[in-house]
């Protein structure tokens, strides 16, 4: 689905790369203009399409222009408003909403003065505010100009050359570089997406910590309890760390309720497991040689034998420092929610997606021991060295250990090890266990246990132990972790009679939801079915290219003439899509038929394939210029009709237990190919 998705938008670019070079030069505009340069990923897009120079759809030179001319009038544009409305411009909407940048953006050009307009250029953050600050305190043209140009010549190269070398590599895998840069950028967004999410949560969660805090102090101060006195000694605004633990509340509250509420999810088979089968779909589409290397070496440095290793090589240091408090935290955090982690899973019984070979209590699946177990290694480790150093090292260190994290989480997702939730309820379970034992190892003064050499004591048992068991087990978890499609077989005669039951009754979108019902199944080659079809009047609709698109903007074309939407079933996109005009309403109507594969094979008929589809009635309005709504008529019936006497053999069956309604009788139309 994934893969299907990028070839489709590398085949756009390929036959339209002036859009691709339209969008470098809007792009680095767009991250010089205050607000939307903080917001909009302009660099990582820029990356991406750089990353296409090797394979010919773009040139390097013209990309070159673009990039640096879009930064050049990002800067200038920037600039001439700061010149034109001086400092009024700070204290205007959208600009004041965001104070903390232009602080830091007055203060980075005070210390740097005019060379600011070419550092800034490298810094995320200031980099959309310094031109403005410098119109408005009425910098010399020239001399920005000057430094706004040279940036520009620096900055284009800096980024677009890195990301030609390695489409460079990438190009060198052959089939696999596709899937492998999908990946990557995969990777890249999803962790980009998780610390912007993080940063978004706690700005603005922080000050209704801090308020709630404040409520909190005020009811202990009723009340002469031990628990009482316990939560004024944690909130004591005399404490230097009482916004880390501000902090903290908030991570526990949202870890928690996170967890709990996939856990709600998981015991009732809300959307979000219904969702798991969609993204497990999606990624094992993405799987390849050189992918499995990289990911089952990165699940082998979160194996339970790494873990136990560096969680007792730290453990000894503490001992070896007589810092027993912190060393009875440590074997707390890390024994105690493997303890937890392994009821859960025994009490929930949660199967794993692919058969792997774990035995015992590893057999299940929710939630993942992986997830759990490096979430609190990493988590409390740079927790406890964090707390020893300067606070300008604290967000550094946390970063790394996410990082790590998301890592080695993402990796048994595309090894197909783990469901989306089990890798999701992990993390948020060992995040949880986390802040509540910073909670408490806050309450008293920490003792010394040397930071510097905790770390290395740490990240060498890491490497150490990490890269001997990727050594040692490598081979066998390549074998192990080896992609196995779930196909299902069975005979022609058991299909017809009572195994089409076995296949989904309806799509399953990529959230999760239950959308229209699965009306059609058809076994045989998609080819005949086509061929078939096309006879009485469908047709492959419209390609996805600029022109095309460009009629769902206008009243002229004929709703049988616009590309068709794609729709995911469990992850999937459709192997076959074929409209047909509506003659009733031909100015208004069409209809779709969508086929996917359902993995069912027929093990007596030359290993024919059965394809599950939906046949719907697509009505278009438009109620304003430039904008067509479409919408799918809830009636199915009258549009699976249309598939009847297609094929020699076909059968309209009842689902058990299905419930008529206005919309669907619950019957189900079976085609067969003869041969």
């Amino acid at each position: 689905m994934v893969a299907s998705f990028f070839s489709a938008v590398t085949e756009f670019i390929a036959a339209h790369p002036h859009f691709a070079y339209a969008a470098v030069l809007l792009l680095a505009l767009s991250e010089s203009i205050p607000v939307i340069g903080a917001v909009v990923p302009g660099t990582a897009v820029i990356l991406a399409i750089s990353a296409l120079v090797p394979t010919g759809v773009v040139t390097l030179w013209p990309l070159l222009a673009a990039a640096v001319v879009g930064a050049i009038l990002g800067d200038g544009l920037s600039f001439w408003i700061g010149h034109r409305y001086n400092q009024r411009i700070l204290e205007s909407w959208p600009i004041n909403r965001h104070p903390d940048l232009v602080t830091r953006s007055e203060a980075f050009f005070a210390r740097h003065g005019d060379k600011s307009v070419f550092i800034a250029r490298f810094v995320p953050g200031v980099r959309a505010f310094i031109p403005l600050i410098a119109g408005a305190l009425r910098m010399r043209v020239s001399r920005f100009y000057v430094a706004n140009i040279l940036s520009a010549l620096v900055w284009a190269p800096s980024h677009i050359l890195p990301a030609v070398l390695v489409g460079s590599a990438f190009k060198h895998f052959g089939a696999a570089a596709a899937p492998l840069a999908i990946l990557l950028i995969i990777l890249i967004v999803t962790i980009r997406a998780a610390i912007h999410a993080v940063r978004l949560s706690l700005r603005h969660a922080i000050p209704l910590a801090l308020a709630a805090t404040q409520r909190l102090r005020t009811w202990a101060a009723a009340r002469d309890s031990r628990s009482s006195r316990i939560v004024l000694d944690l909130l004591d605004p005399a404490r230097p760390d009482v916004r880390f633990l501000a902090v903290l509340a908030v991570v526990l509250i949202g870890s928690a309720w996170l967890f709990f509420g996939i856990l709600e999810d998981v015991v009732s088979g809300d959307p979000l497991v219904r969702a798991d089968t969609a993204i497990y779909n999606a990624l094992q589409d993405l799987r390849t040689g050189p992918g499995d290397a990289v990911m089952i070496a990165v699940t082998e440095l979160g194996d339970t034998v790494v873990v136990v290793a560096v969680a007792t090589a730290v453990l000894l240091w503490l001992a070896w420092r007589r810092s027993w408090r912190t060393a009875a935290f440590w074997l707390l955090a890390i024994a105690g929610a493997s303890a937890i982690n392994t009821v859960i899973k025994i009490a929930l019984h949660r199967t794993r997606p692919a058969g792997l070979s774990y035995t015992g209590s590893s057999a299940f699946s929710f939630p993942s021991g992986h997830s759990t177990a490096n979430t609190i290694l990493c988590g409390f480790l740079a927790f406890l060295i964090a707390l020893g150093l300067r606070p300008a090292w604290r967000l550094p260190i946390a970063f790394t250990a996410t990082f790590i994290v998301l890592l080695i989480a993402f990796s048994r997702l595309y090894l197909g090890a783990h469901w989306f939730s089990d890798v999701t309820g992990g993390l948020a379970f060992g995040t949880a266990w986390i802040a509540v034992l910073a909670f408490t190892y806050l309450r008293k003064p920490t003792q010394p246990y040397g930071v510097i050499g905790l770390a290395i004591v740490s990240i060498t048992a890491l490497a150490l132990v990490g890269s001997l068991n990727v050594y040692r087990h490598h081979s066998s978890d390549t074998g192990r972790y080896a992609f196995k499609p779930a196909e299902q077989t069975m005979t022609a005669t058991d299909w017809w009679t009572k195994g089409w039951e076995r296949l989904p009754s309806h799509r399953i979108d990529m959230f999760g939801e239950i959308e229209e019902p699965l009306t059609v199944q058809w076994a045989g080659s998609l080819s005949v079915i086509q061929q078939h079809l096309q006879n009485i009047g469908w047709r492959t609709p419209a390609p996805w290219t600029a022109t095309n698109a460009l009629g769902w903007l206008t009243a002229k074309a004929a709703p049988v003439e616009l590309p068709v939407v794609p729709r995911l079933a469990s992850g999937r996109l459709p192997t076959l899509t074929l409209v047909l005009a509506n003659d009733k309403m031909p100015e208004a109507s069409r209809f779709v038929l969508r086929l996917w594969a359902s993995g069912l094979e027929l093990s007596d008929r030359n290993s024919s394939d059965v394809w599950i589809g939906s046949v719907v009635d697509e009505h278009f309005d438009r109620p304003v210029s430039l904008i067509t709504v479409s919408q799918t008529r809830s009636n199915v019936n009258a549009s699976r009709g249309l598939l009847l006497g297609t094929s020699q053999s076909d059968r309209l069956v009842a689902r058990s237990g299905s419930a008529e309604n206005a919309d669907w009788d619950g019957r189900i139309l079976l085609l067969s190919d003869p041969g």
